[in-house]
Formats: C-alpha cells, sequence, structure tokens
C-alpha cells in the first residue's frame, strides 16, 4: 500500500471511530481536525515492525508549537493491510481515544477518574480495558480486581515530568501471551519504559496454556489542588464553612469489556 494510501486508510478509521464515540472528526490535509483545537497526528510507526502498526497523537491545542501531543502505538491484525489498520485505529479508539474525550468532556462516561496517593500530583483517567484471546474472561477479571497502575507507581515516577510542569502523560499497557511466552509491555508517551514493563511483567496476572492479551491507556494530568476552605468570621451564628470542589473520584463502571470476545475465532 503506498504511504498516501495508507494515510488515507487510517484518517478514515479515525473519523468513523470518533463518530463512535459521538465527536464529530474531519479529514484536513496530513491531521484529522476534531472539536476547538483537538485533533489527532498520523505519524509512521518506528522501525517498521509491520503494515498493522499506526501511530496516532492527539493534539490538545493544534496550532500551539509548544501545545502537548499524546503519542500512542497500536497494532491490528487480519487477512489484508486494510484490515490491519482498520482494527489497529479501532483499537486506539477503544482504549487510548476514549480516555482523552473523557478528558474534555469530563463526565465520568467513558473512563474511569482516579486519585492514585501512589502517583502525587497526578490525576489518572484510565479507558476501557481490551482484552481478546483465549480464555480472555480470567484476564478481564484479573484487571478489574487488581489495582494495576499504583502497582506500577514506583517504576513509573522516573518517566513522569514534574506535576508542575502541567504536562499530561499517556501510558499504554499490553500484557499477555500465554504460560512460558508472556509478553509485557508499559510506553510512557509511546516510548518503551523498561522498568515499568519489568514491573508489569513481575504482577501475578494470569498466564494460561492459550494465547490471551489486554491492552489498557491511563492518561495522567496534573492534579487541580482543591480550593481552601471559606470559615466563617468570628462570631457569626449558623454560618458553615464553604465546601471545596468536588473531585472526581474511582466509580467501578465496568469498563473492563471483553472487547475481542467476538473475535476470537480470528484475532
Amino acid at each position: 500500500m503506498r504511504p498516501q494510501d495508507r494515510l488515507a486508510v487510517i484518517q478514515h478509521c479515525v473519523v468513523r471511530e470518533m463518530a463512535r464515540l459521538g465527536q464529530e472528526f474531519t479529514v484536513d490535509g496530513d491531521v484529522v481536525r476534531g472539536p476547538g483545537t483537538v485533533a489527532v497526528a498520523v505519524r509512521e510507526h518506528p522501525g517498521g515492525e509491520g503494515a498493522g502498526h499506526v501511530d496516532l497523537g492527539w493534539a490538545l491545542e493544534l496550532g500551539r508549537a509548544d501545545a502537548p501531543v499524546v503519542w500512542d502505538c497500536a497494532a491490528g491484525l487480519g487477512q489484508t493491510e486494510e484490515e490491519k489498520l482498520d482494527n489497529a485505529v479501532r483499537m486506539w479508539a477503544t482504549t487510548t481515544a476514549a480516555a482523552l474525550v473523557e478528558l474534555r468532556e469530563g463526565r465520568g462516561a467513558r473512563a474511569d477518574h482516579a486519585d492514585h496517593p501512589e502517583l502525587p500530583g497526578w490525576h489518572a483517567v484510565q479507558g476501557p480495558a481490551a482484552v481478546f484471546g483465549f480464555g480472555n474472561e480470567h484476564l478481564a477479571a484479573w484487571l478489574a480486581g487488581n489495582r494495576v497502575v499504583p502497582a506500577l507507581a514506583p517504576a513509573l515516577l522516573p518517566a513522569l515530568s514534574s506535576p508542575g510542569a502541567r504536562r499530561p502523560h499517556g501510558v499504554k499497557l499490553f500484557l499477555g501471551g500465554r504460560s512460558g511466552d508472556d509478553v509485557a509491555e508499559v510506553r510512557v508517551d509511546g516510548e518503551v519504559d523498561e522498568a515499568a514493563s519489568a514491573a508489569l511483567r513481575a504482577l501475578d496476572w494470569p498466564r494460561g496454556e492459550r494465547l490471551c492479551w489486554a491492552r489498557l491507556f491511563v492518561l495522567l494530568t496534573a492534579r487541580e489542588e482543591p480550593p481552601a476552605p471559606v470559615t466563617a468570621p468570628a462570631g457569626a451564628a449558623g454560618v458553615a464553612p464553604a465546601r471545596p470542589a468536588a473531585v472526581a473520584a474511582a466509580r467501578p463502571r465496568g469498563l473492563f469489556a471483553l472487547w475481542g470476545q467476538a473475535r476470537r475465532a480470528d484475532r
């Protein structure tokens, strides 16, 4: 497939998947523009590891040279290159774009929010996990019942900027395989983090006899400090202190969906 044709397929898939998330995106040259200053850029996957790999960057403020771009890569399987690209973008949308849309909407409908004490100064927005393969219910149950991000926090912290810098970080986790032939990879801002990957591999997620994988994405943003409470002046009776603004908390929403259950026969 020619580079321009490959780009056109990826962009078309991005527009379709964002529409499924209730977002209107349109192709504009080399980028796909969304609401406001949001856009999705495409770049070649480093190393050319396969036709099914895509690298997508979510630009928060298109047009600003110093604006952050959240990069993530995804891989898809299929019989043709177009089918591989289609599945890669779908995987990205299911896990990564859901968290990024949630960052914009802030309603807790598309991803979960959490402030982990193990990651001081950071607020986590975690999209649905995509779990696919044979016996995927065991891995899905483990992910739903374990605090994976806090467990990786000691290894992740050195890769993060100071919360005061206010730069968001995208953290992708990919784990699975089978007993004796497993894989555990953590990417921070699109780059493999060896320490965090080793920490992920050391966790006790289930390794079965048949192939099964999981992919999840967490967006870390600098946490807003709640305003100081306003106390009533001395002698003022019946006046209660103002309460700080509510902070979004983690809510179990059943987001660890078995995304690939219907595709187990050929994925």
